[in-house]
């Protein structure tokens, strides 16, 4: 579970930009929050029936500053293709705290500051350019 402070924000980076797909909303109006319910495409189809992962959004209705410990450490997804999936992130306004230089991980970050780790499927691929050489930038 995330807690989120812009939803909009946070549904364009997770399933806009990262490509989760949201299966299931519940808006609890007696507690003035509503739960999200994201899923990766390849488990979309077993995410109810075989508890496959789900990311929750927590958006609480009236607004509430969360610092990082209040909001979450990090998550992790694993990737296709660790370049392709930065170089989408990047063009998308998304700043590449942690370049995949070793082609196996990056690090981004969402809208609530959350870090986000993408890993590379199988194997590492070859270093390559212009992630080899890019700096970090910022916190990760």
């Amino acid at each position: 579970m995330v807690r989120v402070t812009d939803l909009d924000a946070s549904l364009k980076f997770y399933c806009d930009i990262l490509g989760l797909k949201e299966v299931r909303r519940k808006d609890v109006e007696s507690g003035r929050f509503s739960l999200i319910f994201l899923t990766a495409n390849e488990d979309e189809a077993s995410s109810a029936e075989s508890n496959a992962p789900e990311l929750e959004l927590t958006y609480n209705w009236d607004p509430e500053p969360y610092d990082t410990g209040r909001n979450f450490g990090h998550l992790a997804y694993v990737v296709d293709d660790i370049y392709a999936t930065c170089q989408h992130i990047q063009d998308s306004g998304v700043v590449i705290n942690r370049p995949p230089r070793d082609g196996r991980m990056a690090f981004v970050k969402s809208p609530d500051n959350i870090s986000i780790e993408l890993l590379q499927k199988g194997d590492a691929l070859e270093p390559k350019e212009p992630w080899a050489s890019m700096e970090n930038t910022g916190t990760w």
